[in-house]
């Protein structure tokens, strides 16, 4: 796959006890941008944060979270990443969305590596 130099990059921050169904949030979305074939979606995982109620979300042992704060990471055109935007409509509920323009300075995979199987 071939991504223009300028790409776009989206990120959804939410928190890891979200839901879409039966599954976690963070992996439907990963999931649905890997069935629209965009160039690649990273989920990292926080040790500490808070959003709109202000409640703090940590790791920490004393006051332990069950829902740490989660980054979703998608990279691809723009035109790629508006397609993929009412999926996301859809799906996230509560959170936080962001959308900034990026210098993609390489997108390669090895020439000998297998596809991953499904």
């Amino acid at each position: 796959m071939k991504i223009p130099q300028d790409g776009c990059l989206l990120r959804v921050f939410i928190g890891e006890s979200d839901r879409w169904g039966s599954q976690p949030l963070y992996e439907a979305i990963v999931m649905k941008a890997r069935e629209l074939h965009l160039a690649g979606a990273t989920v990292l995982r926080g040790p500490m944060g808070f959003g709109a109620h202000s409640r703090l979300h940590t790791a920490k042992i004393l006051c332990l979270s069950e829902d740490l704060p989660m980054v979703i990471e998608i990279v691809d055109s723009q035109k790629k990443i508006d397609g993929f935007m009412p999926h996301i409509d859809e799906m996230v509920r509560e959170g936080l969305v962001t959308r900034e323009n990026v210098r993609v300075i390489k997108y390669r995979a090895s020439a000998d590596a297998e596809p991953e199987a499904q």
